[in-house]
């Protein structure tokens, strides 16, 4: 690595090194602990996700707007393991820590992606809820597939394309200084900090898409609230009242677990300084137990899974007498 770095020369115009060395948990102690907790959280991840995904997909009565977006969730929680812990695995327990430039892009891209697709996929979630209690006699005019189907097209080509732009971006970089990415992958931040040459370009955009795929998701889904919880302080019994909290509680839950540790991260590193094991065990939490959370949470908090949970095993059990 050394011999690499020594003819990585500032001189050239454009310094593209073949691979990366990916530092991450490289000196974080008792390591392998975190690798088997983390190899469970993908396992639970997957099954829970595609149970999730299955009953959606089989039940008829689960074909509408609110589970299209659910649906989509689930695609978001699958592509965001799948590109994560796999790689983090094969990255630090098999000893390749090293990353093609190319393949380093895309990594960045995937996890990237999954990640900001579930920020934005709660905002619609929220958008769903904010039409179904404070519009309840027009919601099924107002949130109709063709009308999730819209929604939801109109995120992934919103997620896709700014994206698409902050990876480009780091083609235009020269790496002369190092080739060590301080990060357990192929992180935004860690890489683009590594350039000799201007990179301002890059950080305007690592903020700007903290700011697209993070505060203002947020910002919405709190608006959404705003607004909802106006509606309730008008619904006359307490009854009324509760019933309507129930049917927000679950995606409530989801937002607290994806956003408050990830903005916890963020404001402590800001606000103090955060110990390098400390950022990544952290954010690498926070990007690998929501997608765990997220389908426990949907299962056991909304009734019609419930039931149709409850049906699917009666059946298997009464095939199998």
């Amino acid at each position: 690595m050394n011999s690499l770095n020594s003819t990585l020369s500032p001189n050239t115009t454009l310094v593209r090194p073949p691979f990366f060395f990916i530092n991450g948990f490289y000196d974080v102690p008792h390591a392998k602990y975190y690798y088997v907790f983390l190899c469970f959280v993908f396992v639970v991840t997957v099954l829970g996700n595609s149970f999730v995904m299955f009953i959606i997909y089989t039940e008829h009565s689960f074909h509408t707007p609110k589970y299209s977006a659910i649906f989509n969730l689930v695609v978001a929680d699958l592509g965001g393991s799948t590109a994560l812990i796999p790689n983090l695995f094969a990255t630090f327990i098999f000893d390749s820590q090293y990353i093609s430039f190319d393949a380093c892009l895309a990594n960045m891209f995937f996890v990237f992606f999954f990640v900001t697709l579930q920020s934005l996929t709660l905002t619609v979630l929220a958008y769903d809820r904010l039409v179904a209690i404070c519009l309840p006699l027009r919601y099924h005019a107002i949130i109709t597939m063709q009308a999730m189907a819209v929604i939801l097209t109109v995120v992934w080509t919103y997620d896709s394309v700014l994206l698409i732009l902050m990876v480009s971006l780091i083609t235009r970089l020269s790496f002369c200084k190092s080739i060590v990415v301080e990060s357990y992958f192929c992180d935004h931040g860690p890489l683009y900090k590594l350039a000799c040459n201007d990179n301002l370009i890059n950080s305007i955009m690592a903020k700007l898409t903290m700011v697209l795929f993070l505060y203002l998701p947020l910002i919405l889904t709190v608006l959404s609230y705003a607004f909802i919880a106006g509606a309730l302080f008008k619904i006359a019994s307490w009854e009324g009242r509760f019933k309507a909290i129930k049917t927000c509680s679950a995606h409530l839950m989801l937002v607290a677990i994806n956003y408050l540790p990830i903005m916890g991260t963020y404001i402590a590193a800001h606000t103090f300084t955060l110990h390098p094991n400390a950022r990544i065990i952290n954010t690498s939490l926070s990007n690998a137990i929501p997608p765990m959370m997220n389908p426990i949470i949907y299962v056991l908090n909304t009734e019609e899974v419930k039931e149709f949970s409850k049906k699917l095993f009666k059946r298997k059990g009464n095939n199998h007498k």
